[in-house]
């Protein structure tokens, strides 16, 4: 069963194709333990795979199927939408951050597994931002 109390930013998945095979491993070990995430994060994951790493469509549906077995995956909703701007309103976070941190909160996620957050902060009394990749 996955630990639906975590939900894992697009930064994380990536990692799994990092050279850097500390956070590779820190990253797998995450994703094996499942999450949640959100079809934002998916498209996001696609995205970077295709345009940024140069993976075939081949290698990135399969990595996307795995992906799905292993987390969770919330539709992206209107209701995450007025969430979203909400949360970039009151804390100033960027529209597609704020969007993931909607995403964690309507997901009742108690942590958000990101690289590009403040490690430590908490959001709306209930979502602990955690950088995975802090020593």
């Amino acid at each position: 069963m996955p630990a639906v109390n975590a939900f894992i930013d697009t930064n994380v998945l990536l990692y799994l194709f990092s050279q850097d095979t500390a956070k590779a491993d820190r990253a797998e070990a995450i994703i094996q333990t499942g999450g949640v995430i959100s079809v934002q994060v998916l498209n996001e994951v696609a995205n970077v795979a295709r345009r940024k790493l140069g993976i075939a469509w081949p290698d990135t549906l399969e990595l996307l199927e795995l992906i799905r077995a292993l987390c969770v995956v919330n539709p992206v909703t209107i209701e995450m939408h007025s969430k979203g701007l909400q949360i970039a309103e009151r804390y100033g976070f960027s529209i597609y951050d704020s969007m993931i941190i909607a995403a964690a909160l309507l997901a009742g996620c108690e942590r958000l597994y990101s690289e590009d957050l403040q490690h430590g902060q908490l959001i709306d009394k209930q979502l602990r931002l955690c950088n995975p990749f802090l020593k």
